[in-house]
Parts: C-alpha cells; sequence; structure tokens
C-alpha cells in the first residue's frame, strides 16, 4: 500500500475527489495524512470525517521560507509518504523542500503548461484571447509551475466568458483528471524519460470535455 499525504491551503476539492476515488475504486493506496498551511482551511474538516489525520504548519509562524519548509518536510516526513500531492497549496517551495521529494510529488496548476505559470492563469487566458485553456498535473520542480507533465485537460474558451466561469469549467476537469494522475503513480504505472512522462498502458494523458 502506498501512503499519499496531500497539502492544502483552502477548500481542497482536488483533495477531496482523490479521497474518493482512492475508497471508491480500491487503490493500492491509503490517504496518510492532509496538512495544511491554513489553520482555518476547510479542508481539514473534510479530511477529518472523513478518518484522514490531519495537521497545520502555519506559515506565518516562521520567519523565512527555510524555517517553514524544514518544519513541513518534518511534518511530512512522520507519515512516511511514498507520494506527496499539493492540491491548492499556495506557497512557494524551496529548492531543498522540492529536491528532498524530487521524482515523488505532484501539483496541478490551471493553465496548459507551460503557458501562464503562477497566478491569475484565468485572467491571463481570456486577455491574451485563447481558444482553449485548461489545467496540468506535473512532477514539482525547483523551478516553479515546470517539471515533466504527467496529464492535461483542455477545455474550449467561451464566447461571454469571465475569470470565474472559465475556472470553474476547468476545475471539474481537474476533478477528473488528478486522482487518475494520482492512481497512475501509486501502480506504478508511470516511467519518466529525459523529462517526459509515459504512462505505461497507454492510456491517454489527455483530457477534454
Amino acid at each position: 500500500m502506498k501512503r499519499i499525504v496531500i497539502l492544502i491551503s483552502g477548500r481542497g476539492s482536488n483533495m477531496e475527489a482523490i479521497v474518493r476515488a482512492c475508497a471508491a475504486e480500491s487503490w493500492p493506496a491509503q490517504i496518510a495524512g492532509v496538512i495544511s498551511n491554513r489553520p482555518g482551511a476547510a479542508g481539514l474538516a473534510f479530511a477529518a470525517s472523513h478518518g484522514i489525520a490531519t495537521a497545520v504548519v502555519d506559515h506565518k509562524a516562521f520567519a523565512s521560507r527555510e524555517d517553514f519548509d524544514a518544519e513541513l518536510a518534518s511534518v511530512i516526513d512522520s507519515f512516511a509518504p511514498d507520494l506527496l500531492v499539493l492540491a491548492g497549496f499556495m506557497r512557494i517551495l524551496g529548492n531543498a523542500f522540492t529536491a528532498r521529494y524530487e521524482g515523488r510529488m505532484l501539483n496541478i496548476h490551471p493553465s496548459l503548461l507551460p503557458a501562464f505559470p503562477g497566478l491569475h492563469t484565468h485572467e491571463k487566458a481570456l486577455e491574451m484571447g485563447c481558444k482553449f485553456a485548461g489545467a496540468t498535473v506535473h512532477f514539482v520542480t525547483a523551478q516553479l509551475d515546470h517539471g515533466p507533465i504527467v496529464a492535461q485537460a483542455a477545455v474550449p474558451v467561451l464566447p461571454g466568458d469571465d475569470a470565474d466561469a472559465l475556472a470553474a469549467r476547468v476545475l471539474a476537469q481537474e476533478h477528473r483528471m488528478y486522482p487518475r494522475a494520482v492512481r497512475w503513480f501509486v501502480e506504478g504505472r508511470l516511467a519518466v524519460d529525459q523529462g517526459r512522462v509515459q504512462q505505461l498502458d497507454g492510456e491517454v494523458q489527455a483530457f477534454s470535455l
């Protein structure tokens, strides 16, 4: 059984999707813990209600990013994870932290990377007149919102869309794609070669409406 630790900062809707899929599909894995950098994160209550251990490492309690990263890593390691999943975790992690979990840390970003790393992705897609937007699951590296791409989901940008409408359409696809990508990892169905991720069963790594 693979042990999964999930990091959240808020509602944790992708965390919820992963927890539900793990149980419904009987993955060879368990959600060992959910950790937030915000004490009031709504996702903590969901995790606790499903019998999952929770913890808080409040970034505001630390004088430096390095101190926060060190304490966060200590709490993560107490759960002995095989995989670390970032699910709406809104903190930039330092190089030492990302190196510590290299090859076993996934993130989901609400754009079709490498387009629009960072924040305000949906606003940027609309400003640029993109005809498609989407989300990307990738392995985390030291470079923000980069790293080998595991899967991507695309949705059309519709006439009259604002950022909220587009975000909702993308989020629905995230909830399909992220659990699938996590399951591929825990079942040993992913391989990374020269920065490219292959799904070893030949499953399509692109999702769309």
